[in-house]
């Protein structure tokens, strides 16, 4: 079998499966069953189970289950609660004011979280209503909500650089960091869209004084100590991932118990839930590993290189055809399939493109994250309309679009200057 062929029975499977579906993990273990059977016979199940234990037993997997865990007890512990009265306050008197509150907290939720999803269902349930009840503009508000909430994955830590690093061999560390300054400049764009759609009528609803102001800073402060205790010490170099994101579980555990919300019940849910999103996650990862081992035993790995330098695109014109691809795709595929299928293809391209690896999985993590909250299939607009019922799918969808467009010309700005990109984690070399 030719690896043009098998390649595209291998992509026409996995689809079918998928839009039959199936979940996730369950399509890609069919997948590579069948491939081991086919390229290899039932010698090849050694190579199965091979690659499950050298996932099941890495490293990288510990740092996924701890940030995992550090998110689960700040928002089943309600101190997401604190952080939001905290960031109200502080705010001030504004135009549009809780646009401007949903897109700060929504930083500070992305450097403590990592899940669009999370991030989106908490604020549809919490500041969407309280922003329709004071006559803000839904679809803007929805809009907001859904900008600031796919600022998670992007803001480290995130998941999908943990996962991405580990399948793309691209330092974790250096993927957590790089998405500091893209984070900025998204909810710094976001900010910009905002106060242009706002005007006179947005006056703000409320004023503050100062006790209040110094309780709020009071208040923030464990949070602070947090993302410290995540990216400070990475950044410092004073910790890896894996030891970070344990001191992250630390710091939730001292933030839930200072502010009264530690009990066995919480710790009870917090555990359960984190287990199961990390076995997902662990066979999700295991799976794809196995799939580049099945492209590269069947030439595919060689054959994409080839093809494309036989094709004569320019490094830049390659890396727009790279970009497209997903953006079009994970408007009707899951993202997170689309990732897992996508890496074992791309890696070997990178490498012979010449790309900076962190500047360009960056990028492409961004675009993932922009896949998500593109209709029709989007996960983050399904989170936010799953949160508040009463809020039309019509106006998700309509919500959403101005916000892809902001994402999209913060990627050109990104591909514009690499600097915002790899200027961070130069400093950990």
């Amino acid at each position: 079998m030719s690896w043009i062929v098998f390649l595209a029975v291998a992509i026409g499977l996995l689809l079918v499966l998928l839009f039959l579906g199936v979940r996730i993990f369950v399509g890609f273990l069919a997948l590579n069953l069948i491939g081991v059977s086919i390229l290899i016979g039932p010698r090849g199940f050694g190579l199965f189970t091979n690659s499950i234990f050298e996932t099941a037993t890495s490293p990288t997997l510990v740092t996924v289950a701890l940030f995992v865990l550090m998110g689960e007890i700040l928002f089943r512990s309600g101190t997401v609660d604190i952080l939001f009265r905290s960031v109200d306050t502080l705010v001030g008197q504004l135009r549009g004011r809780l646009y401007v509150v949903t897109i700060a907290l929504s930083t500070v939720f992305g450097a403590l979280s990592g899940s669009a999803v999370a991030v989106a269902a908490m604020l549809g349930r919490s500041v969407l209503p309280l922003m329709q009840k004071r006559g803000y503009d839904t679809r803007l508000s929805a809009g907001t909500i859904l900008a600031g909430a796919s600022l998670a994955p992007i803001i480290p830590p995130s998941l999908l650089a943990i996962i991405v690093g580990s399948l793309a061999d691209v330092s974790i560390a250096g993927l957590l960091v790089a998405g500091l300054l893209p984070g900025l400049v998204f909810a710094t764009l976001t900010l910009l869209y905002v106060f242009l759609r706002t005007g006179p009528e947005d006056a703000p609803e409320r004023s503050t004084d100062g006790r209040s102001t110094v309780q709020a800073i009071l208040d923030m402060l464990p949070f602070l100590l947090v993302i410290f205790a995540v990216m400070g010490l990475i950044v410092l170099g004073i910790a890896t991932p894996s030891e970070s994101a344990a001191t992250g579980v630390v710091g939730a555990l001292v933030v839930a118990g200072l502010f009264g919300r530690l009990s066995l019940p919480m710790l009870r849910e917090t555990l359960s839930s984190a287990v199961t999103t990390s076995v997902v996650i662990l066979i999700i990862v295991a799976s794809a590993k196995l799939f580049s081992q099945l492209l590269s035993f069947a030439g595919a790995t060689r054959g994409l290189v080839g093809l494309i330098g036989d094709l004569g695109l320019s490094p830049d014109l390659t890396f727009l055809v790279m970009m497209l691809i997903p953006f079009f795709l994970c408007m009707f595929i899951d993202q997170i399939a689309f990732m897992l299928l996508a890496i074992p293809i791309y890696q070997p391209i990178v490498a012979a493109m010449g790309y900076d690896p962190i500047w360009f999985w960056t990028l492409f993590m961004i675009n993932l994250t922009v896949g998500s909250l593109t209709p029709p299939f989007g996960y983050t607009l399904f989170a936010l309309k799953g949160a508040n019922p009463d809020l039309s799918t019509g106006s998700v969808f309509a919500a959403a679009w101005p916000v892809v467009l902001i994402f999209l010309t913060g990627m050109a700005l990104l591909w514009a200057v690499p600097g915002i990109v790899t200027l961070v984690p130069g400093l950990l070399r």
